[in-house]
């Protein structure tokens, strides 16, 4: 992209609400209901956990494909469409209880929010070209806001809902949070057109030097193992330790407003590093915040976890956007965030249902939140490795 739009601040905000729908909504939104969903059709920690597996394995296909669309299709109209169709699954998830019908959609939602994902950090990265410390904010804005924004309004919506009417009443918390994202639709589709560019198809693309980039993959690969745990079962965590609907709220929200402040804690880092070091943080960042609901199980030490994690865990892929924006050519950063994007979403697809079978194993879904933890320190350490391109 060689300039920017007029008004990029308010092109960044739709942008950040398309990430609202396709990661606050469609992947984490879930975690809030999965323990209505589990009581409801008696599943246990491993079928639970499949659903966000199937999920993930939706968002495997999406990533790949992006990677295949992003020399023919423009990455705005991919964002457009990854949005509209990642709203209509969310809505239809609400429609069946049957299993195969929320396997469908729950693998439709990974496949288009994926394309919406890997391109809405594309875009972001051309918006304020040639100011390094604006394009760090804008992209943790980005990551952080969006998604900060969805769990904020999942989590002071469905606990309460469910409370209130019952864990039947789960089908009616994706119809709402569906309805919602069709409110964000126009601002987010106005955003993906005010970048509109020509596309520059290369004879020969540029190789990436991926043996280079290996350090902060494989870190990356540590971070979707681990992070997913965490929002998978916290709320079943804390349902078994018969913490109230209120108390669920309220560590939700706090997650998510500790999300949306994120960026500002990590500009300053992103915006100096072009290493793995903001990475290795970060995934330290959210080892610890993974471990101390089991560490220290009670209530302040659940909100401090809250705290810790969301000011951390939306903060990795703005963390690699960073790394490649600045160590790469600008024809290379589609390839690249797609090709991050994929490795990310194949460790994702195994951490929900690795961590329902082992919590199935032990009866305690407490030491899946731990051997996450472990899993996101080893990503740390590895991406410490990674230098400067």
């Amino acid at each position: 992209m060689t300039s920017g739009p007029s008004r990029p601040w308010l092109v960044l905000a739709g942008l950040s609400l398309g990430l609202t729908v396709t990661n606050g909504f469609a992947r984490f939104a879930y975690g809030l209901m999965l323990p209505a969903m589990k009581s409801e059709m008696g599943w246990n920690y491993a079928q639970a956990g499949w659903l966000n597996t199937a999920n993930a394995l939706g968002y495997i296909a999406g990533a790949l494909l992006t990677m295949f669309l992003i020399r023919h299709v423009m990455a705005s109209a991919l964002f457009g469409f990854g949005l509209v169709a990642t709203t209509l699954a969310l809505l239809a998830t609400g429609l069946e209880a049957a299993l195969w019908w929320q396997s469908l959609w729950r693998i439709l939602a990974g496949v288009f929010g994926a394309m919406s994902f890997a391109t809405a950090g594309t875009l972001t990265a051309g918006l304020f070209q040639g100011d390094p410390r604006r394009n760090a904010l804008a992209i943790g804005i980005l990551f952080g806001s969006g998604g900060g924004l969805g769990i904020v309004l999942a989590g002071t919506m469905l606990p309460l809902l469910l409370e209130i009417r019952g864990p039947s009443a789960w089908p009616l918390g994706w119809i709402l949070i569906g309805l919602l994202s069709l409110t964000f639709l126009p601002l987010g589709l106005w955003a993906s057109r005010q970048m509109r560019t020509p596309l520059v198809r290369q004879a020969r693309p540029t190789a990436l030097p991926l043996a280079r980039m290996l350090p902060e993959m494989i870190g990356y690969v540590c971070f979707g193992l681990g992070y997913i745990v965490y929002l998978t079962f916290l709320s079943a965590w804390m349902v078994e330790q018969a913490t109230g609907a209120g108390f669920v709220a309220l560590v939700w929200v706090i997650l998510g407003l500790s999300i949306s402040a994120s960026p500002l804690v990590w500009r300053p880092v992103l915006a100096r590093f072009s290493s793995g070091l903001p990475l290795a943080m970060i995934l330290t960042g959210i080892a610890i915040g993974s471990a101390l609901p089991v560490v220290l199980p009670n209530g302040p030490a659940l909100l401090v976890s809250a705290v810790v994690f969301g000011l951390s865990v939306f903060m990795a892929p703005g963390a690699v956007t960073s790394f490649t924006r600045q160590n790469l050519p600008a024809e290379s950063w589609g390839r690249a965030i797609a090709l991050f994007t994929v490795v990310f979403a194949i460790a994702q697809t195994v951490g929900p249902y690795g961590a329902g079978l082992v919590g199935d194993h032990f009866d305690n879904i407490g030491v899946s939140l731990l051997a996450a933890a472990g899993l996101l320190l080893i990503g740390a350490a590895i991406a410490l490795l990674q230098r400067k391109l």
